[in-house]
């Protein structure tokens, strides 16, 4: 059987990396709306490099004796341009790059998403739906924060700098790029630094955001056992414990920003006014006019705008990378169960199912099956009963390939269900799970997920089927009333008669019923009973059981003990060696006799359907 691998974290440098590499596939393919993109970057810097040298010749001309009308205009008209074409161009840039960003965040969105319901039911019992659903909402959210800043900020500023430089280098002595260039270098390396000390603390930040969220969506999708056990402030006083770490860091993280800040600040003060004092001096020498003086003054603004920013999207570039790499580390989950290289969809002619010597466990350390054979023939109804804990839930798990038999095989039709494909298995079996969980939408919706695209006349002979279409007609919005979170909303029986349509539609070659009568009352149980009869006809129908009066006419019953079959035969068979079936049968008659007895006595139950909206 294939594991789970362990993820090991690399280093955080090969982990930002290895995150680009996995983000660049999805950029390429979009290769010249990148390039155009980039072109249109260039072009905007170009001009809004140009705009202080045209300022300067504007000046210049103006303060000589001989200034001329005419060529203050055509340079006032070339200023105009020049800052039409930057903001044209800027805004070109994000109108071509916008359907590369949005376009990678969707399929790396739909990626994860695919992946997880990929991923092997061990992965989901075991992980917290908050923690995962906030790695994913920060994840695809990073990406777009990568991207953006990236194209928005990095790029645009390195651009200008590499622009800034060759001008004062080419038009002015050496020491005005020195300075520059040294300002620049100073203030990276502070912003670096102090950003890098500064993401622990925004990492402490998002752990415990997460955890927060995980420990509260899993409360409140427990609201129910938190009023039965009146846990209302130990729940709040757990939720607290992970925002007040938040809190501690969140502190941390705004007091260590003004010290980034004041640092920043008091380099670019040094470098301005260093500048601006070579400047002034060549005026003042002759060496350099007024127009000079302003266009090294527009450079040094054009520059340190934006870097008065580094910081910030520096370590939002951190951070994104570290929302990324959490959300790509779901991608890089095995998928345990996997589709083999020559896997071929399953024929289903007769849909017989065969478990020979099955062995299963889910840790090495606790087996839960024990060479389990037998065989449920084609078109009949073999019912598995045991106590809870006996490896009866584990069949139908097993069948449905959610795991692979650690020993053994498990064959439809002859065929191993390790070399077919796992959709087309899925799709030849059925089941009415013990435990219904639906989906917060309407009933009609929850009906027709067995089958789409089935047409509402088959969804609502489906409902009829199950018993359950009169009481959907008693709601005011019939079968476009909403269930609420995972059902809550109906009853435990209402929820399985959902169920039951639902496998119903589906119209399945094999059919499995986990305890599928287990919420309904006797008088419910017996009419879908009956019908439940009626649809196994010409089925094969593995049928797990509690209760032994469901099962009576199977065609075979197998009594499970702590993983193995330890008697089978059919009822009468069953009662007449009077072994552990037969115990168990004497002491649910008695039960039964007594929660008839008491079901008689009590007045009828309110209708339920005053719940629905």
């Amino acid at each position: 059987m294939r594991r789970t691998t362990h993820y090991t974290p690399p280093s955080a440098t090969r982990a930002e990396w290895n995150t680009l590499r996995t983000l660049a596939p999805y950029l390429w393919e979009y290769r010249w709306r990148v390039g155009a993109a980039l072109a249109c970057l260039v072009l905007a810097k170009l001009a809004n490099v140009g705009v202080p040298l045209v300022l300067k010749e504007i000046i210049d001309a103006l303060t000589t004796e001989r200034a001329l009308v005419a060529v203050p205009a055509l340079l006032l008209v070339a200023y105009g341009i020049l800052r039409m074409c930057t903001t044209l161009f800027t805004e070109l840039r994000e109108i071509v790059f916008a359907k590369v960003e949005h376009r990678a965040v969707r399929r790396i969105a739909l990626q994860v998403f695919r992946h997880l319901h990929a991923l092997a039911l061990r992965f989901h019992l075991e992980r917290q739906t908050g923690g995962v659903s906030r790695d994913i909402e920060r994840g695809t959210r990073a990406v777009t924060n990568l991207l953006g800043y990236a194209l928005y900020n990095i790029l645009p500023t390195a651009t200008e700098i590499a622009l800034v430089a060759a001008v004062l280098l080419a038009k002015y002595e050496v020491w005005f790029t020195v300075i520059t260039v040294a300002t620049l270098a100073g203030y990276i390396a502070y912003t670096v630094a102090i950003t890098e000390w500064r993401t622990k603390f925004r990492r402490c930040m998002n752990e415990e955001d997460s955890r927060a969220s995980a420990r509260a969506i899993d409360s409140l999708l427990n609201y129910e056992t938190v009023k039965y056990f009146g846990n209302e402030e130990h729940e709040a006083r757990r939720y607290d414990e992970n925002l007040q770490r938040y809190e501690s860091a969140a502190v941390k993280s705004q007091t260590s920003l003004s010290t980034l800040n004041i640092g920043q600040a008091a380099i670019i003060a040094v470098g301005v006014t260093a500048v601006m004092w070579r400047a002034t001096a060549g005026v003042i020498a002759g060496t350099m006019t007024l127009g000079d003086l302003v266009l090294v003054n527009a450079f040094l603004i054009q520059l340190y705008i934006p870097l008065n920013f580094l910081g910030v999207v520096y370590r939002e570039i951190k951070q994104a990378l570290a929302d990324m790499e959490r959300m790509f580390r779901l991608l890089a989950e095995n998928a345990e169960i996997e589709d083999g290289p020559d896997a071929r969809p399953l024929v289903v002619d007769s849909g017989a199912v065969r478990f020979e010597h099955v062995d299963f466990h889910y840790d090495p350390a606790r087996r839960i099956l024990f060479g389990v054979s037998f065989e449920v023939p084609p078109g009949k109804t073999v019912a598995v009963v045991g106590a809870s804990g006996a490896g009866k839930s584990t069949l139908a798990r097993l069948l449905f390939r959610f795991y692979d038999v650690t020993g053994g095989s498990i064959l439809v039709n002859g065929q191993d269900l390790r070399e077919v494909t796992q959709k087309s298995l899925r799709a030849a079996i059925g089941i009415v799970p013990q435990d219904t969980v639906l989906f917060n939408d309407t009933i009609y919706y929850n009906i027709a997920y067995g089958r789409p695209e089935a047409a509402r006349e088959e969804v609502i002979e489906a409902a009829r089927a199950a018993h359950i279409h009169d009481f959907i007609m008693s709601l005011p919005d019939k079968y476009e009333s909403t269930v609420g979170e995972r059902g809550l909303k109906l009853s435990g029986g209402e929820k399985q008669r959902v169920a039951i349509a639902r496998a119903l539609l589906k119209s399945p070659r094999i059919l499995i019923f986990d305890e599928a009568t287990s919420a309904l009352d006797s008088k419910s149980e017996k009419a879908i009973q009956a019908e439940l009869r009626r649809i196994a006809e010409n089925r094969t129908t593995l049928v797990i059981a509690h209760r032994l009066s469901t099962i009576v006419e199977a065609d075979q019953i197998l009594v499970l003990d702590h993983g193995r079959i330890v008697e089978r035969g059919t009822h009468r068979e069953l009662l007449e060696r009077g072994g552990a079936y037969a115990q168990m049968w004497a002491l649910q008659q008695r039960e039964e006799e007594e929660r008839e007895r008491e079901e008689t006595a009590a007045p009828a139950p309110a209708t339920l359907a005053a719940g629905v909206r």
